[in-house]
């Protein structure tokens, strides 16, 4: 098997920063949720409520702190695939089609999942 190009590694870390910003996303989603029902709980019949509405709400925070440092991350990557791309193109015939179309949908990807950050 031959060793993978550079191309293609940064292909994968760009896909792979898109997935862990989706996952974020979805975590921030879910404990958006449980905040709304610990909220919509009546505090006198559960008395751990408060407390529980604390540690998800700390969460959430925490969550929502990760974002701005892997909007940096994608953008960093984004513009590193964008030069291998470059390269890549420089080939001309011997260029690598697949590759270069995996590193141009996984772009784009990441491009949508900087939107959901902003």
């Amino acid at each position: 098997m031959a060793p993978r190009s550079q191309l293609e590694i940064a292909t994968s870390a760009v896909q792979r920063l898109v997935k862990e910003e989706a996952s974020y996303r979805r975590e921030a989603e879910q404990q958006k949720e449980r905040i709304k029902k610990l909220e919509a709980q009546d505090a006198s019949t559960d008395e751990n409520r408060d407390y529980m509405l604390k540690q998800e709400r700390l969460a959430l925070e925490e969550t929502e702190r990760i974002f701005p440092s892997l909007k940096q991350k994608i953008e960093e990557s984004i513009a590193k695939l964008n030069g291998l791309l470059v390269e890549e193109g420089k080939k001309g015939a011997e260029s690598n089609v697949e590759h270069i179309n995996a590193a141009k949908e996984a772009i784009a990807n990441a491009r949508v999942a900087e939107r959901e950050i902003a």
